[in-house]
């Protein structure tokens, strides 16, 4: 399971917050609720955020095993 906990650590670490995101970086709201629900979100919008917070993928992204995962 991808999980987006370390983004949330790392944007309230940081100088940007859910406003500044969508308000001057123009990330969309819908971009921020699937980070909220760990929904699918495109390579483009993890190297924007890492680009945004100055930050590693690492500080965004983490896997976690996980029993629903699909099986290979």
């Amino acid at each position: 399971m991808i999980d987006y906990s370390p983004f949330w650590k790392t944007l309230e670490n940081s100088n940007e917050n859910w406003y500044t995101l969508t308000n001057k970086h123009h990330m969309s709201n819908s971009t921020l609720h699937r980070l909220k629900h760990n929904k699918d979100i495109s390579t483009k919008t993890l190297n924007d955020l890492c680009r945004i917070l100055n930050c590693n993928i690492q500080d965004i992204i983490q896997y976690i095993p996980s029993d629903t995962d699909q099986i290979l």
